[in-house]
């Protein structure tokens, strides 16, 4: 019999009759054993391989379907006798066919052949014509399966180019210029199908067309990946110019060195980040991009190094753009599974910085949480010990974004704020000077100390000059407006609507900003309501005011300001936790005034129990932008309610 995966998985008799393989569990864990290249895959890795969350019966099940693929695999196998091909093996099972058996490997030794003598060339095309689709296709959410995949689609263009080389070699080459073409359109960022197809265009005598598919290489490689050809495509373009009649053979296997050219995409959109204002939405879709980049060639080294360049700044402790969050994480927990514990600590430390920092989504699992907080941990510990300023502060900036487990933190986040800002002070890191200065004045702002807060402002908007970061003066603005916001709560302060207007005109200048549309959304509306909360008036009722991520939390307020109380009770009821972010305070606090109002004894309980811990701080404080008071105003709200008999 034969199995392939090069394609859906299945299974051949040897006349070519299919094999009754069974159902999407029995493929997945004969595919499990194909990947493992005829070693042992012991019985707790298929467990985990198979289920995200393991049912309590999953080792039974497990058994159940190797027992029923023995039987499709040799249906003639007399009873009692042991199997030979599934075969059971210390604490796990084995898969033993001959390599010739199964088409990966097939693959494998042909490609390996092909690489060593041109003789190959009709095997390697043999090989690469079972090709039926992407391998493994049937089992496109495992983890493992993806990993794979991509470590094949990668042997698959190393040999398509082989091939492809091998032929060019051989005197052939106009035929090759149409797949050539193709080739280099679907896979840009490989240099040497670039080289591939200007000798193509060369032995096809189109001399001016191979010089500008050379000219295109460089401006893509240079302008959208972010990478100096390489010493091959400038030799070729030499001789194409000097009139060569005969090129030399280019390298035909290709695998991409450690290190990418100056101007990579990574740090490019590291440099427009940190820019802000539009270049900052340009910079989130080119990052995405350059670690896609990265992780389909394979290198793992230089994967790391690209996820792990984005050091930027990040002060928000909501993403802004979850889903690409989410795709950065898994690609970084993808790169530290294939490094291993192992691996070089400073890669390993900027991945998991790269978690931490990412790992900031309102919609995050428990266990996601918990991880990003482990990742926060071990990168801090990691860069202590390496001893590198630049790579403990990106660190610190994780330990940061995770120190909001719960409410009344803004203490032991301002400890964070000041060793970051010391240190990139004593090791010019101005980007991270900002930052610490940014922090400090959020946490000063949580316990309510304005005069120190409005320190850090000042000496972060002096920092923003010469480090060109626009969004600290738009920041900045907010917390001035914040600071007139509290102040007009004083018998001898501004009027509320000096407070508001300064709210209008930050909003209106982060709104231009283009940039953190994730702090923008309900940002002004919430400003609003607690500076009526403030001056004890109801929450607005402006049906145009966009509430945003805060909905859930402000609606309660809302349908009471309209006298729409038992709408209000019943939206109150559903209220969730607040997310775990710069606002917790804040939303907790709303949550207990409008359970004061309505009388909900168990909502204002669990309300109070949550901003204990945050008696001394101010209510919105964390953010730095707004506030809607003191804390203990409304713990003592929601303490009374409770008691209530």
């Amino acid at each position: 019999m034969r199995i392939d995966v090069l394609g859906a998985v299945r299974a051949l008799h040897d006349d070519g009759a299919p094999v009754d393989l069974g159902g999407p569990r029995h493929r997945e864990v004969l595919a499990r054993l194909v990947a493992a290249g005829g070693r042992m895959v012991s019985t707790d890795t298929l467990v985990d391989d198979l289920w995200a969350e393991p049912p309590v019966r999953a080792v039974g099940a497990l058994r159940t379907f190797v027992a029923a693929l023995r039987r499709a695999i040799e249906p003639d196998r007399p009873p009692r006798t042991p199997p030979r091909v599934l075969v059971t093996e210390g604490p796990g099972y084995v898969l033993r066919l001959p390599r010739h058996a199964v088409d990966v490997h097939r693959f494998e030794d042909a490609l390996a052949r092909a690489r060593r003598t041109p003789d190959g060339l009709t095997d390697l095309d043999a090989a690469l014509a079972t090709w039926r689709g992407p391998a493994y296709a049937e089992v496109a959410g495992s983890a493992w399966a993806q990993r794979e995949r991509a470590r094949l689609e990668e042997l698959r263009l190393e040999g398509v180019e082989l091939r492809a080389g091998l032929l060019l070699d051989a005197g052939r080459g106009g035929e090759l210029v149409a797949d050539l073409g193709a080739h280099v359109t679907e896979h840009p960022w490989r240099e040497p199908a670039w080289g591939l197809l200007a000798r193509a265009l060369h032995r096809a005598g189109r001399q001016a067309d191979a010089l500008a598919t050379l000219r295109r290489a460089r401006t893509m490689l240079a302008d959208q990946l972010g990478l100096d050809p390489g010493a091959g495509l400038r030799r070729l373009e030499t001789e194409i110019l000097h009139g060569a009649t005969e090129l030399q053979p280019s390298p035909t296997v290709w695998t991409a060195g450690g290190r990418l050219g100056p101007r990579t995409t990574v740090e490019l959109a590291r440099t427009l980040a940190l820019a802000g204002g539009d270049a900052l939405i340009h910079a989130r879709r080119d990052r995405l991009a350059a670690v896609r980049t990265a992780e389909r060639t394979g290198d793992i080294a230089l994967t790391a190094r690209v996820i792990g360049a984005y050091d930027v700044p990040a002060l928000w402790s909501r993403a802004d753009d979850p889903e690409q969050s989410r795709a950065v994480v898994a690609a970084a927990e993808r790169t530290l599974t294939a490094l291993g514990t192992d691996g070089p600590a400073e890669l390993r430390a900027r991945l998991l910085a790269t978690v931490a920092v990412e790992s900031r989504s309102a919609d995050l699992s428990a266990a996601e949480r918990k991880r990003a907080g482990q990742a926060a941990r071990e990168a801090e510990a990691l860069g202590r010990e390496l001893g590198e300023p630049a790579l403990l502060a990106f660190a610190l900036n994780g330990v940061f974004l995770q120190s909001f487990t719960r409410p009344g933190l803004a203490a032991a986040r301002d400890v964070t704020g000041a060793e970051m800002l010391d240190l990139a002070t004593r090791h010019e890191l101005p980007n991270f000077a900002v930052l610490g200065r940014l922090i400090r004045l959020q946490s000063a702002s949580a316990l309510g100390d304005l005069d120190t807060a409005t320190a850090h402002a000042e000496a972060a908007e002096r920092l923003a000059v010469s480090t060109e970061a626009s969004l600290v003066p738009v920041l900045t603005a907010w917390f001035r407006a914040r600071v007139t916001a509290a102040h007009s709560a004083a018998t001898d302060g501004p009027a509320a609507a000096t407070a508001a207007a300064h709210y209008r005109a930050a909003e209106d200048a982060l709104a231009a900003s283009a940039g953190m549309p994730g702090l923008h959304r309900g940002l002004f509306a919430l400003a609003l309501l607690g500076l009526r909360l403030l001056h004890g008036r109801p929450a607005p009722t402006d049906h145009a005011l966009d509430w945003g991520p805060y909905h859930p939390w402000t609606r309660p307020l809302v349908l009471l300001a309209r006298h729409r109380d038992q709408e209000a009770l019943a939206a109150l009821q559903m209220t969730p936790a607040p997310p775990l972010d710069h606002m917790q305070e804040a939303l907790w606090c709303l949550t207990a005034h409008a359970a004061a109002r309505l009388g909900e004894r168990p909502v204002a309980a669990r309300a109070a129990t949550a901003l204990r811990a945050a008696r001394t701080e101010d209510a919105g404080g964390a953010s730095g932008m707004l506030t809607l008071g003191p804390v203990t105003r409304y713990l003592a709200e929601a303490e009374a309610c409770a008691d209530k008999r």
